[in-house]
């Protein structure tokens, strides 16, 4: 008990110092103390289970950080640590593919370039059937990253399964470290625009984007879309990094206000492109890192923002290493883009005590930007703060008609063994379809088949009425099992209707303010 009551004192000293001096703020922080070392004690003493210290203790700080009500704040234990600086940095030591479930096993869905698979001869599509010599059948991701995950320079053996070859090919690694690409590949399309996709803010975000802009520039490029839909963030300075590669050196990318001080981050170096016209595509799930960079490039008038209101995560965390190889993620400050704006929406507390964003209308109604503050940007036109990246051109994302919803409805519930089977299917044309190749009616008819016999019931008739969701998918698959990403993005592009119109603002336009121009006269 004495032990107990000396640790749990200390620790409830220490807090406040920690806190900055939280101590001088309040002369009744004995009595919290008191409190946290009387609940520590009884819970140690009385509760039907017993605890150990160690235990006890992560739950207090576990229960401290919950109650902050912030999503964002969070207690790393050194495996989550791991896990989240694996996620953030884009670095590993493992043998460099990216995977996913389907079916019985986990598929490469990636192999990585300069990687252990990619010398190997690890193929897209290969199955994972046995790790040294632990059977995979039934793993599921998890299970399958955490056995071939591992200090660098340790063996690893893997028995892959592939369409068309009858015996299991089984192969011998050495892992190494592996830095995920953020951008996983760029491409010339119509009307020499160039089209990069940016997944993520990794420590090689900059030299990644800058290596694709210099590339497509080198095979004609004279306008280049950056498509920053669905990225979730990462590092805080490889957005600055990266805005710099189009804004001149000097310009305020971003201001971090904190409880006591204010930082302004400028841009250091001169730019890499600082006049090839921009499009910049955001959407719902464009957040934090994606925020930065659309909302500098749309405060110095550099690039034309496209598509729908990004997630508004204006928030910084700061990671704060502690004892026993935990960390502390913690919210430090908010961040305003040059013109001033916050780009933090606001958050709601549901019943059940979860946080959850405040949905802004993503398409941005007349009324909705009237209840919205007005700033400007450096040329003079109007954006809109209060919460996330409002796009100078709205466009919503395609939509499904009714019967290719209901479609979907019905294969919801068996959405894994629908996805095996489709995968499956495209897996059998490998090697005997050309890039350019039309949906075989043969091909969706085995899809139907296999799911009969996989004892899925759907109804014929809607099956037929949603038929072209059926041709999506298999065009996608086929495409991405038979060529690779960007056979599947150039044969997609009829389908993206915001990437279509940024295509559309770029085709003519020799400069940034023709993009703009290009936009006006469309509305008049």
């Amino acid at each position: 008990m004495t032990r107990i009551r000396k640790v749990a004192l200390g620790a409830a000293v220490l807090l406040p110092l920690a806190a900055g001096g939280f101590a001088l703020q309040a002369r009744d922080t004995r009595g919290g103390a008191q409190l946290l070392d009387q609940v520590l004690t009884f819970v140690a003493l009385r509760y039907v289970d017993t605890l150990d210290a160690q235990a006890l203790y992560e739950k207090a700080a576990r229960g401290l950080v919950k109650e902050l009500n912030d999503p964002y704040t969070e207690l790393f234990s050194p495996k989550e640590l791991a896990e989240f600086s694996r996620n953030t940095n884009g670095r590993y030591a493992g043998i460099g593919m990216e995977i996913s479930k389907i079916g019985d096993y986990v598929r490469v869905n990636r192999v990585f370039p300069n990687s252990p698979a990619e010398g190997g001869g690890v193929q897209e599509g290969d199955r994972i059937m046995v790790i040294d010599t632990a059977n995979a059948r039934g793993w599921n991701t998890q299970q399958v990253q955490n056995m071939l995950l591992g200090p660098a320079g340790t063996p690893v053996k893997v028995t892959f399964g592939r369409v068309g070859v009858p015996q299991p090919i089984t192969l011998s690694f050495k892992r190494a470290q592996i830095q995920v690409p953020a951008v996983p590949y760029s491409m010339l399309i119509e009307d020499q625009v160039g089209y990069i996709p940016l997944q993520r803010f990794s420590e090689q975000t900059t030299d990644d984007v800058a290596r694709s802009v210099q590339a497509l520039r080198k095979q004609g490029a004279r306008g280049i879309v950056i498509d920053l839909r669905g990225n979730p963030g990462g590092i805080l300075d490889e957005a600055f990094s990266m805005a710099n590669l189009f804004l001149p050196k000097g310009k305020e990318l971003l201001s971090v206000r904190g409880r006591e001080e204010l930082q302004k981050f400028v841009a250091s170096d001169d730019p890499l492109a600082p006049d090839v016209p921009l499009v910049v595509l955001v959407d719902g799930s464009s957040a934090s890192a994606s925020e930065i960079v659309a909302g500098a490039l749309q405060d110095y008038d550099r690039a034309l923002i496209v598509g729908t209101t990004s997630f508004g995560k204006g928030l910084v965390q700061s990671v704060y290493n502690l004892d026993g190889g935990y960390a502390l993620k913690i919210t430090t400050g908010k961040w305003f883009t040059p013109s001033g704006r916050s780009i933090q929406k606001d958050r709601k507390l549901t019943p059940d005590g979860q946080f959850l964003e405040v949905p802004t209308d993503s398409l941005e109604s007349d009324s909705a930007r009237k209840a919205r503050p007005v700033f400007k940007s450096e040329g003079g036109r109007p954006l809109y703060g209060g919460g996330a990246i409002t796009p100078d051109v709205v466009v919503p994302p395609d939509t499904l008609n009714a019967r290719e919803q209901a479609l979907r409805r019905a294969l919801a519930p068996h959405f894994p063994v629908y996805y095996a089977e489709v995968t499956a299917i495209a897996e059998d044309q490998k090697g005997k379809v050309r890039p350019d190749f039309t949906i075989d009616p043969a091909w969706r008819e085995a899809v139907w088949q296999r799911l009969v016999k996989d004892s899925v019931k759907i109804d014929r008739a809607t099956w037929e009425g949603g038929i072209s969701e059926v041709d999506r998918a298999l065009e996608e698959r086929v495409a991405k099992v038979a060529f690779g990403d960007t056979t599947v993005r150039r044969r997609s592009l009829h389908d993206d209707n915001q990437l279509q119109r940024a295509i559309a603002y770029l085709r003519k336009a020799r400069t940034q303010k023709a993009v703009f121009d290009a936009v006006a006269g469309g509305r008049k």
